[in-house]
């Protein structure tokens, strides 16, 4: 049998559980209603974030459950860096920027995982710094000349 590195073949549900089971085990979240409250509100915050073919190409590799929940939300007018998305995502949830910054680097790591590194790396591309490390992947910051 083989196995590819994206979610190309698998039934959607399968691979929605698997993607809070790897949220839920990482974040060490109590329970599998955590990990989806996490991943609902990271998801959503971050389709208020990314427009065009990033959006398309993110919500079409997403589980259909997440990809809903991703698209649910019109992108904002203005993208916010990474660190006003942790703050923002913070209020939103009635955590602090800590808890905040830990839900969305566990769940947008493990959609990194399941996306593959092109698609991250075009997500990432297409937003103000700050996004790459929420991603798990390092941000590489332009030298000054």
């Amino acid at each position: 049998m083989i196995h590819e590195s994206r979610n190309t073949g698998a039934p959607m549900d399968t691979t929605f559980g698997l993607l809070l089971e790897k949220i839920r085990y990482e974040g060490a979240y109590p329970t599998r209603e955590r990990a989806e409250e996490s991943l609902c509100a990271v998801l959503g915050a971050l389709g208020r974030q990314i427009t065009g073919d990033e959006r398309v190409a993110l919500a079409g590799a997403l589980p259909e459950e997440a990809a809903r929940v991703f698209t649910a939300e019109v992108p904002a007018v203005k993208q916010l860096p990474g660190a006003a998305f942790v703050r923002e995502l913070a209020e939103q949830t009635g955590g602090t920027p800590a808890t905040a910054r830990w839900d969305a680097g566990v769940v947008l790591s493990q959609v990194a995982a399941l996306v593959g590194d092109d698609l991250v790396a075009n997500v990432v591309s297409c937003l103000p710094p700050g996004y790459a490390l929420l991603f798990g992947r390092a941000e590489l910051l332009a030298q000054a000349a």
